[in-house]
């Protein structure tokens, strides 16, 4: 065998060794990223500006207060220590706050049904996931929007399934072919719970909805103790309308869920410029009194009941008023709350990961790629809204969705960070390779050895050569996109079991 040959056949095997180490599954704890990974290396404010937007908020609670409280609150939290004025509004002293946030839930974790995906939220662990009220879904066959339906809620909860750094699923769209808003309901829940065994995030159209929604929640977790034991669903609940009003019916639905278990998201989602102060900095102080006001009513009613605190501002493009969910500025909103809830010790949710494009094009990359990661480095334990938004919140895609699987991959890698130790400081393999060996790295034990452990692959990127990629058809990214989307539906089915599913059916009107 001549040298060129025995060359190539080295190469040759060296690239096979790689490809089938890297198909080898890995341990958890070994994967390059995974969920709850810490953050908060990035910080947009200092620790002054920190204390001067936390006495702002108390300043607004104290002085301004929140109107529209239903009666069930009012006698809540004035029996706790807010005060009513004559104008009805609550205003609340600040030596309540204090004692509120003292009781609050910290450390919680939010239960999934398959206990290898719980999510737990303490300190600067990061999640990712879906949320959001989209009423489209972007058809890339023809570039345009159509009504979301269930059988898409479905789809993406399956697909959100088998994506591993997707973390969790809160209902990114609108059920649209249904017109009853309690089958919407029951339907949304099932759909979810049927596609993924991940923790769920849902909300309810109704006060009145919530006890039947539970009757279906408590068939699907074996009965009521069994669903106390492991909550796996949990209430997204805008509880307040910015700026400084509760919204009645959702306290309401907030204040059943608690009784009955269901941890819950303060949802406090103002718009900097419309329903928030423009200064960003005065955005964060409206969405922290809110989500304070919130912490009070929560604990008025259980004490340490578990509550994401969700300061959620978003962000006007001011020269039209219309949201910009993608832009700069949304990504520092969300920072900023992110510090603010590690202030507290509160776990925290806010949203990145929205793009204003309406198609997964390259403005939907960056606005995507920079939001999410810079949620990630700040620490943000909940990052909502992360992957398949577009139209600032109006469209969903699920082929966005799949993409955006590499994306959070990338982020999630930026949030790990540089492992400095002391094997990856010893100069001895470069001493070996450099003195002693062929003057390269490539068939190193120690690159063999990190190349799953300290390095991300993307499952649709591509990372072709102009040359490979011309002998492979010029492959674009949206179509591996689609075509992974559909090598996992084709694969996925129901996560209930097949008695649970016909025990629903014969209970509610389902319609998948």
């Amino acid at each position: 065998m001549t040298t060129e040959t025995s060359t190539r056949a080295k190469r040759s095997g060296g690239r096979a060794a790689r490809k089938a180490l890297r198909a080898a599954p890995l341990a958890e704890n070994m994967r390059p990223v995974r969920p709850g990974l810490s953050g908060g290396q990035y910080k947009p404010l200092s620790e002054a500006n920190i204390a001067r937007i936390h006495e702002a908020a108390l300043q607004a609670l104290e002085q301004i207060g929140l109107a529209q409280a239903p009666p069930s609150g009012v006698v809540a939290m004035t029996a706790a220590g807010a005060v009513q004025g004559d104008d009805g509004r609550l205003r609340f002293p600040r030596a309540l706050v204090e004692d509120m946030l003292a009781l609050a839930a910290r450390d919680i974790t939010l239960m999934a049904r398959d206990p290898k995906h719980d999510l737990h939220l303490s300190g600067t662990r990061v999640h990712y996931g879906t949320a959001g009220a989209a009423v489209h879904v972007v058809d890339l066959e023809n570039d345009d929007y159509r009504e979301s339906s269930t059988a898409d809620l479905y789809a993406a909860a399956r697909l959100v399934q088998h994506l591993d750094n997707v973390h969790f699923f809160q209902r990114p769209m609108v059920c649209r072919d249904i017109t009853d808003n309690f089958d919407m309901d029951i339907n949304t829940i099932f759909a979810s719970c049927s596609g993924t065994t991940k923790h769920i995030g849902t909300s309810f159209s109704d006060p009145s909805h919530v006890a039947g929604c539970f009757d279906l929640l408590h068939m699907i977790a074996g009965g009521e103790a069994a669903w106390r034991a492991r909550p796996f669903v949990s209430n997204s609940n805008c509880f307040v309308v910015p700026p400084m009003k509760f919204a009645e019916e959702s306290c309401l639905v907030m204040e059943d869920c608690i009784r009955r278990g269901m941890p819950v998201l303060l949802l406090s989602a103002g718009q900097a410029g419309a329903t928030a102060p423009a200064p960003i900095a005065s955005a964060i102080v409206q969405a922290v009194a809110e989500c304070l006001a919130g912490v009070v009513y929560v604990n008025a009613i259980q004490p340490g009941h578990p509550a994401v605190f969700g300061t959620w501002p978003f962000v006007s493009d001011l020269r039209t008023g219309a949201m910009s969910g993608g832009s700069a500025e949304q990504a520092l909103l969300t920072a900023g709350c992110a510090q603010m809830h590690q202030f507290y010790g509160l776990p925290g949710g806010a949203a990145a990961g929205i793009s204003d494009s309406k198609l997964p094009d390259m403005q939907a990359g960056w606005e995507q790629g920079i939001t999410n990661v810079m949620a990630g480095l700040s620490g943000l334990n909940m990052v909502y809204e992360a992957v398949g938004m577009h139209a600032s919140l109006l469209g969903y895609c699920l082929e966005s969705l799949v993409m955006g699987d590499d994306i959070l991959g990338q982020a999630l890698r930026c949030v790990r960070g540089i492992d400095v130790t002391e094997d990856a400081l010893s100069i001895e393999v470069m001493r070996a390779v450099c003195l002693e060996g062929p003057g390269h790295y490539l068939g190193s034990d120690q690159t063999l050895a990190l190349m799953q452990t300290e390095y991300i692959y993307p499952a649709v990127g591509n990372r072709m050569s102009p040359k490979e990629w011309g002998e492979a058809g010029k492959p674009k990214l949206l179509d591996a996109a689609i075509a992974r989307k559909n090598a996992i539906l084709e694969k996925a089915g129901s996560t209930l079991a097949p008695d649970i599913d016909r025990a629903i059916r014969a209970q509610f009107n389902i319609v998948i």
